[in-house]
C-alpha cells in the first residue's frame, strides 16, 4: 500500500530523515518506534506531505505521490492525526465530524439559494454519519458539548472519529496514547483494532507505550538518526540490543532522564528485554 524508498529530509546540514526505506502492506497496524529525534514525525510530515523530501520516493496504492500536497494525499486517503489534537475548540464534537467530509454543497455561496433542498439533504446526511461515529465512539454523550471542552482522551477519540468520516485507506496516528488516560485509552485500542479489522483501515502508529504497541502493532519498526534499524514483530524488535542501546545513546540528557527512569519507553523495553539478573 505504502512505499517509502531512500527518502531524505535535510534542514542545512543535517539530515533528519536519512535514506529510510519502508513498506506498509494493505490491512496492517505498523508501530513506529524509536527514541526522541530518531525522525519518526518528519517521516510522517513527509508521507502526509506537510514537508517536501530532498531525496527518495513515496508510493501510495501503486501511485508515485512524491511531494504531494496534503490536500491531494487526502482526496486520495491517506489522512493523519497529531499527538496535539487539532479540533475547532469551539465547535460542537458533533459539529467538529461534520466539517471534515470534502465537497459539501452548503460550502458554494449560492447553493445556499439556488439549491436549498439539496444542500437541507446533504447536511443531514452528513450529521447521521457523525452521529453513527460518536456512538461507535462512545462520545454520544458528548456531541454537544464544545471540543474545547473535552478531555485528552476525548479529544484523541473525536480525532479518530475526523479520519473516520473522510475515505481514508491509511491513517497515521502519532502519538495516540499522549495525554490519554489508562481507561480511555483501552478504549482507543479497541476501536482502532475494530477499524483495522471490521473496516479495512491500514494504520501507521507512532508511540512510546510500548504495552500499546505490542497489543496492536505488527511489525514493529525501530528507527534510529534517521534511518530503519529494526523491524520485525515486537518480540523481536524489544530483544535486539540495538533498540535499547538506540533509546539509551541519546544526549547526555537524555541518558541520565532514562537512567532516573523517566521514560517509561525505555523502562519497558529494559524490563522486557533483558534477563532478571540483568534488571
Amino acid at each position: 500500500m505504502l512505499e517509502v524508498d531512500g527518502l531524505v529530509k535535510a534542514f542545512g546540514g543535517f539530515r533528519a530523515v536519512d535514506g529510510c526505506t519502508l513498506r506498509v502492506n494493505e490491512g496492517e497496524i505498523l508501530g513506529l518506534i524509536g527514541p526522541n529525534g530518531a525522525g519518526k514525525t518528519t517521516l510522517f510530515n513527509l508521507v502526509a506531505g506537510a514537508l517536501q523530501p530532498s531525496a527518495g520516493a513515496i508510493r501510495f496504492l501503486g501511485e508515485d505521490v512524491t511531494g504531494l500536497a496534503t490536500d491531494a494525499l487526502f482526496h486520495k486517503g491517506l489522512v493523519r492525526t497529531f499527538q496535539i489534537p487539532h479540533e475547532f475548540h469551539r465547535l460542537s464534537a458533533r459539529e467538529n465530524l461534520m466539517m471534515v467530509p470534502p465537497h459539501q454543497p452548503g460550502e458554494r455561496l449560492f447553493a445556499n439559494w439556488l439549491a436549498w433542498g439539496r444542500v437541507q439533504r446533504a447536511e443531514a446526511a452528513v450529521r447521521k454519519r457523525a452521529d453513527e461515529t460518536l456512538a461507535f465512539l462512545e462520545l454520544t454523550h458528548v456531541a454537544d458539548e464544545r471540543a474545547g471542552n473535552l478531555s485528552g482522551g476525548q479529544k484523541k477519540l473525536l480525532e479518530l472519529g475526523r479520519t473516520m468520516m473522510t475515505d481514508a485507506r491509511l491513517v497515521l496516528l502519532d502519538e495516540p496514547a499522549a495525554g490519554v488516560n489508562r481507561t480511555l485509552l483501552r478504549r482507543l485500542e479497541d476501536k482502532i483494532r475494530v477499524l483495522n479489522r471490521e473496516r479495512g483501515y491500514t494504520f501507521i502508529l507512532i508511540e512510546h507505550d510500548m504495552e500499546m504497541i505490542e497489543k496492536l502493532c505488527r511489525p514493529v519498526v525501530c528507527m534510529a538518526e534517521g534511518k530503519v534499524l529494526v523491524e520485525g514483530d515486537f518480540r523481536t524488535v524489544r530483544a535486539d540490543p540495538r533498540v535499547l542501546e538506540a533509546y539509551l545513546g541519546e544526549t547526555p540528557v537524555a541518558v541520565a532522564r532514562n537512567a532516573a527512569g523517566h521514560d517509561p519507553a525505555v523502562e519497558t523495553l529494559r524490563a522486557q528485554a533483558l534477563p532478571r539478573e540483568d534488571l
